[in-house]
C-alpha cells in the first residue's frame, strides 16, 4: 500500500502504519543516495527512516490539516531534513566540500552530489581485479557529470534513482510535468553523451547502470 489521492488524505490515519511500511523502499533509495559517503559507516539509513516516522507520527495532525504535497513527499521531506541535520552535526563545515543543500518545496535537502550519481552509475559488482580500474573511471565520471547542470543531475537522480513519478519529480522542483519531461530528456541525452566519450553506454533507460560500449 503506498500512496493516496489527495481527496482521500482523511483515510491516512487509518491505514498509517501499512502505508509506512509500503513506503519505506521508496524512502531508503532517496536516504542511501543522498546520505553523504563519509558517514557510510556511521549512519545506517534504516535509523533515518525511523526517525522520519516518529517525527511523522507526531506531526500527522498537522499535515491532515493542510496537506500541500503528497503524503510521500512529505514523509521524503521529512527525511531530508534529518539527512541536512545530520550532515551538520557530524560534517559541519566540512558540508560545503561535499553537498551543498538545495531548495526543494519549502525545505532544504542535500543535493545529488556527481559523486553520488557516479557511484551509482557505476553499480556495486566488482572484482578485486577491476577495483583500480573502476576506482579510475569513477573520477572520471565524476569530472564529466560535473559539467551537467546542477537541475539536470537532479531529475536524473529522482526518475532514476529515487524512481518518482514525472508528476512527483515535477512537484519535487516546481515544474509543471511538461516542463520536467523536457528536461528530463534533455538530461538524459546530455548524460548519453558524456557515457559515450567515457566509452560506456547505459544497461537501461529504467535504471541506468553502466556497461562498456563496444561499438
Amino acid at each position: 500500500m503506498n500512496e493516496l489521492p489527495r481527496h482521500e488524505v482523511h483515510e491516512i490515519p487509518n491505514r498509517f502504519g501499512a502505508m509506512l511500511e509500503g513506503l519505506r523502499p521508496r524512502l531508503r533509495r532517496m536516504v542511501a543516495l543522498r546520505l553523504d559517503p563519509r558517514l557510510h559507516g556511521r549512519i545506517d539509513p534504516s535509523d533515518v527512516i525511523q526517525e522520519t516516522y516518529l517525527e511523522a507520527s507526531g506531526r500527522l495532525a498537522e499535515y491532515l490539516q493542510k496537506p500541500t504535497m503528497p503524503f510521500f513527499l512529505w514523509l521524503r521531506f521529512l527525511a531530508g531534513q534529518k539527512l541536512v541535520t545530520l550532515h551538520r552535526h557530524h560534517l559541519g563545515r566540512q558540508m560545503r566540500d561535499a553537498h551543498r543543500e538545495v531548495s526543494l518545496y519549502r525545505g532544504r535537502l542535500p543535493e545529488t552530489s556527481s559523486a553520488a550519481l557516479a557511484a551509482h552509475l557505476l553499480g556495486h559488482e566488482t572484482r578485486p581485479s577491476e577495483a583500480a580500474v573502476r576506482a579510475e573511471l569513477k573520477i572520471r565520471l565524476q569530472e564529466a557529470l560535473n559539467t551537467m547542470d546542477p537541475l539536470d543531475r537532479e531529475i536524473l537522480a529522482l526518475r532514476h534513482f529515487e524512481q518518482l513519478s514525472l508528476a512527483e519529480s515535477a512537484e519535487v522542483l516546481k515544474l509543471t510535468e511538461s516542463g520536467a519531461c523536457r528536461r528530463h530528456l534533455r538530461a538524459l541525452k546530455r548524460l548519453k553523451e558524456i557515457l559515450s566519450s567515457l566509452g560506456l553506454a547505459l544497461r537501461s533507460k529504467r535504471t541506468p547502470v553502466l556497461l562498456p560500449s563496444y561499438r
